[in-house]
């Protein structure tokens, strides 16, 4: 498997991206995902129980339909606590790009990240549509890649090349997601694309274990989003032999995992302010539900977090958040190595004592300019 940092769409996929006046800047807004050939798909959403309304648009197409065309996604606009009018837009907007299209608006998934409270301005992304559908190609992917972006300091994307039966399968994924992260699952829109035959009940299984071990492993400011959509396209145009599971250790499975991890790692890097990047690694808990528990924990601790970027190897921080994290830690079995803190990449490495499991949470530090990022967003 031949994993590249950068988006190269599969087989059947084109894309595009455009500035439709969402944003005041004049940015890029909206952005078009589309496959010639229908596919099926698998998702992922916010727990949070504030939901945007393109989640609900999506759900209720997801129960809709059995295969889907296109994904079209705008920045720039949560479209979040807008009521029934929200909802409508978020279908407007849908049925708008299917009669472009000329296909069903059920087999549109759409997102939208941005700011909360105010209404799509689904009128400009209507006289959007037609051009963003005219420029559809292949290498359209960067420019949809930008259109998606926020706060965002660069795109975040990632490729998988693997073989299935001797033939040659792409899994590419792209995402948005600097601030705003908290596990289940962190604020972000990201959209994963494969040419992959695949059974739907193996596409669910794969992207369940892919975002349990990237997204939801990751943590900038502890506050769960609205609007969190991962979205997964497989066209089956590769025709490889058909997977029929979707556990780990298959090649399809672990390669979506490796994008979705990829894709993971650079929003914390590029964590809003952020200065470094932190892996905090558990170990010797009784599962590893517990070990991921005390190491969100740490990782979500402010106390902590200003400390690394203030390169103050303060232990104590990593002490008091782990006995807090709700796990019975033991201070006589509780080891905690802190590495080189005058680095970009820091090593956290606790040991519970408590058992055999693990698991690895990844953070940034918290800095004056994520403040000043937020003091100011909207």
């Amino acid at each position: 498997m031949k994993i590249i940092k950068k988006a190269i769409l599969p087989k059947g996929f084109k894309a595009n991206g455009s500035a439709s006046g969402i944003k005041k800047s004049g940015k890029p807004d909206l952005a078009l995902i589309y496959t010639d050939v229908p596919a099926i798909a698998a998702a992922q959403f916010t727990s949070n129980t504030v939901q945007a309304a393109p989640l609900k648009v999506n759900k209720l197409h997801l129960k809709k339909s059995r295969f889907f065309s296109a994904i079209l996604a705008n920045s720039g606009n949560a479209n979040c606590f807008t009521g029934r009018q929200g909802f409508r837009d978020a279908v407007k907007s849908a049925a708008v790009l299917g009669r472009t299209l000329g296909i069903k608006q059920e087999s549109v998934l759409v997102a939208s990240t941005g700011i909360i409270g105010k209404r799509l301005p689904a009128g400009v992304i209507e006289k959007a549509v037609p051009g963003l559908v005219r420029g559809l190609s292949a290498r359209g992917i960067d420019r949809a890649k930008k259109a998606i972006m926020t706060t965002d300091v660069f795109a975040k994307e990632a490729t998988a090349v693997f073989d299935i039966g001797r033939v040659p399968v792409t899994v590419c994924g792209i995402a948005k997601g600097a601030g705003m992260i908290s596990p289940r699952m962190a604020t972000m829109l990201c959209f994963v694309m494969t040419d992959a035959v695949i059974s739907p009940g193996a596409l669910r299984e794969a992207l369940d274990k892919a975002v349990d071990g990237s997204f939801n492993c990751i943590t900038v400011d502890g506050c769960m989003s609205t609007n969190d959509n991962v979205l997964l396209l497989a066209n089956g145009a590769a025709g490889n032999p058909c997977i029929r599971t979707g556990a780990a250790g298959t090649p399809f499975s672990r390669a979506l995992r490796s994008v979705c991890l990829e894709l993971a790692m650079m929003m914390v890097k590029d964590g809003e302010g952020a200065t470094k990047f932190i892996r905090i690694t558990v170990r010797q808990a009784r599962t590893e539900g517990e070990a991921r528990q005390v190491a969100l924990a740490i990782a979500n601790s402010n106390l902590f977090k200003t400390a690394v970027y203030g390169e103050n190897p303060n232990f104590g921080r990593i002490v008091a958040a782990a006995g807090a994290s709700g796990i019975a830690v033991k201070e006589e079995s509780l080891r905690v190595r802190l590495g080189p803190l005058n680095r970009r990449d820091i090593d956290v490495d606790v040991s519970l004592g408590r058992g055999r499991a693990g698991a690895a949470v990844y953070t940034s530090d918290l800095t004056p300019e994520y403040i000043k990022i937020n003091a100011a967003y909207n």
